[in-house]
Parts: C-alpha cells; sequence; structure tokens
C-alpha cells in the first residue's frame, strides 16, 4: 500500500486548512535573472602587478610563512616562561635549604641561648621605656644610650656565639 492510497482513507481535509496550508508557502519565482551589463573588465588580470613573485631565495629561508614565525614566537616565549619557572624554583628550594638549616640546629644550646636572651633583652628594655614613659622620664637622650648599648650587646653577642659554634656546637 503506497502513501497516497493511506492518506486517501483518512478524514478529509477541511477547506480552511487547505487556505492557511496555501498561504504558508513561498512566493513563486519568477525566474532566472540575467545581467548582461556586466563586463569582464572587473576580472583580475593575472599581469598585472599586483600579482606578487616569490623571491628566489625563499626555499633557503628558516622562517617561510607567517604561521611558522608565529609558531617560533610562541616556542621561544614558552622557554622563557620555563626558564623562569626553573629560577623561581631554585630560589624556593634554597629558601627551603636555609630554613630547614634553622629546624636542623634548633636542638643547638647557642642557638637556644641566642633567642632567649633576645626575648629577655625587649622585654626588658620594654618594660623600662614604659615604666620611664609613664614616670615622664623617657627622653631622646635615654633611647639614645639605650640603642647604643643593645648595639654594642649584640656585636659582643655576635662572636661569642660565632666562637661557640665554630668550637663547641657546630651546626649540622
Amino acid at each position: 500500500m503506497s502513501y497516497a492510497d493511506a492518506a486517501a482513507k483518512g478524514p478529509k481535509q477541511d477547506p480552511e486548512d487547505l487556505t492557511l496550508f496555501s498561504q504558508a508557502r513561498a512566493p513563486n519565482v519568477g525566474g532566472v535573472y540575467k545581467d548582461e551589463s556586466e563586463s569582464t573588465a572587473s576580472l583580475i588580470d593575472v599581469d598585472s602587478p599586483h600579482v606578487q613573485a616569490v623571491d628566489p631565495e625563499f626555499l633557503e629561508q628558516d622562517v617561510k610563512t607567517t604561521t611558522q614565525a608565529e609558531r617560533l614566537e610562541r616556542e621561544s616565549q614558552e622557554k622563557e616562561r620555563e626558564r623562569v619557572r626553573e629560577q623561581e624554583a631554585k630560589k624556593a628550594k634554597s629558601r627551603k635549604a636555609k630554613s630547614s638549616g634553622l629546624a636542623a640546629n634548633s636542638g643547638n644550646p647557642v642557638y637556644i641561648g641566642n633567642a632567649v636572651l633576645l626575648t629577655l633583652v625587649g622585654a626588658g628594655l620594654g618594660f623600662g621605656a614604659y615604666r620611664k614613659h609613664l614616670d615622664g622620664k623617657l627622653s631622646w637622650e635615654l633611647v639614645g644610650l639605650a640603642s647604643g648599648a643593645v648595639g654594642a650587646f649584640g656585636a659582643v653577642d655576635y662572636f661569642v656565639s660565632k666562637w661557640f659554634l665554630q668550637n663547641k656546637y657546630p651546626p649540622k
């Protein structure tokens, strides 16, 4: 049984539907439009100077196309980024090595003694300056003398600690 036979057995189409479907169609095209007014003058002449010839050294050039030049530029930029990443990784590794040296020597009595001494001197100077301020006797002369004393004490502590680290408790 064909489609046409099956469609003929079904209900008949309303005249209303027929007019709707006929209006929904595109308008009929009248035919092919031919315009003979255009001439062949607009066509490209291959003998005109806008046609470019290839340089004789083209095959010997390292970079032959703009696409190849762009690719080489991207590759050089990527190499530069990789070099910068490697330098940053080396810097981070050296910083980690320095900090791990401090952690490795945390049991050294010279390091512990210097940390305790620094804490006590800082607390003592801060408390003394606070008491002088409350009494109204804190002056720039007193601050300068205390700073000089801290500097002299720091220099002596540096040399004593250096002697202990070299002779008695060498770092790991």
